[in-house]
């Protein structure tokens, strides 16, 4: 519409009545808006790659030259000024020169919308598969957990049923809380530090049964951490491998600390237990149960620098680090 005003404008300037210049510049319009939704719906399906620009330039030459023609014809079936048929077979190849461009603008700007929407689809399909890959990876590290807690409870419940019937009752009571906790919670959950050291003390209360008077753990955490947030499920395995290096290599009462803390708006637990450096032999590394938590950490928070252990004076500490501005950015 705008260009049909600019051409009228244009062709009274240089004496063309105007009725002709209405109606050319209204045919010329329409064209135009013709060859151009042709070469936007060519480059929508057809989707030329940078190598084949050609074919955009020969279509949009195509359709500059069905338009004019068909201008030529069009404007010859209306009464019109001997003049303006003179002007108009004069500057056709100026008509083409235009209209050619201008499809090609609109071809090119088309090409562009279409490729970068593609782009974007592609960046969208690539974040939902890495998120699916990720939240299967994260059920797949909780499901290898899980049964080997399971099988050493179970194990514990059937030395105590004939020893130790009570306790035995207890101890199942107990598992049967814990477990009902965690079947609520998902893996990739964020939860308050309350709640996960509620959880914890729950998994405390199982092995105090299995390991008597031996199994002494001690939770330090400040009111003020307390609603700060964290995985769930996530200090089990590390307790659980503090449990294992702890007690097994060393006779004894055994005291684990569970420390929580906050340091520069973030969450800070250490899990220290004592090990004896002459028969512990590092157990060929962290084992299953600590790289799964750093592993967790690194497809929920995509950093590799939030967990660390550290042997100090025969005391083995585990170190989790969960930056708070990461959880408020996400929403969670």
């Amino acid at each position: 519409m705008l260009w049909a005003i600019v051409q009228v404008v244009v062709m009274t300037h240089y004496k063309i009545p105007l009725r002709e210049s209405v109606i050319d510049a209204a045919f010329t319009a329409a064209l135009l808006a013709l060859a151009g939704f042709d070469i936007a719906m060519m480059v929508k399906y057809f989707r030329p790659s940078p190598k084949h620009v050609f074919y955009v330039l020969a279509a949009s030459a195509v359709l500059a030259v069905l338009a004019c023609l068909a201008l030529g014809w069009i404007v010859r079936q209306f009464p019109m000024d001997g003049h303006y048929l003179d002007k108009l077979d004069t500057i056709m190849w100026l008509r083409f020169v235009f209209m050619w461009l201008m499809t090609l603008i609109v071809g090119a700007q088309g090409w562009v919308w279409w490729y970068v929407n593609e782009q974007k689809e592609i960046e969208q399909r690539a974040k939902e598969t890495d998120q699916l890959m990720r939240e299967a990876e994260l059920a797949n590290l909780r499901q290898q957990l899980q049964p080997h807690f399971l099988f050493n409870s179970l194990n514990s419940i059937s030395a105590l049923t004939i020893a130790q019937p009570e306790q035995a009752r207890k101890m199942i009571e107990q598992l049967s809380d814990f477990l009902r906790g965690t079947v609520k919670k998902d893996s990739h959950q964020l939860i308050p530090l309350r709640d996960e050291l509620h959880h914890l003390q729950l998994y405390l209360d199982i092995e105090k049964v299995r390991f008597g008077h031996r199994l002494i753990a001690t939770i330090e955490a400040d009111k003020t951490v307390l609603g700060l947030k964290l995985p769930s499920l996530l200090l089990q395995p590390v307790l659980e491998n503090a449990i294992k290096f702890g007690l097994y290599d060393i006779t004894g009462d055994v005291t684990i600390t569970v420390e929580a803390k906050a340091i520069q708006n973030n969450l800070v637990i250490e899990i220290k237990n004592p090990f004896d450096p002459e028969t512990a032999h590092p157990k060929s590394g962290t084992g299953f149960g600590l790289s799964s938590v750093q592993r967790r950490l690194l497809l929920m928070f995509h950093r590799n620098d939030l967990f660390s252990v550290e042997k100090k004076n025969n005391v083995f500490i585990a170190r989790i680090r969960i930056p708070q501005d990461s959880i408020k950015t996400s929403g969670n």
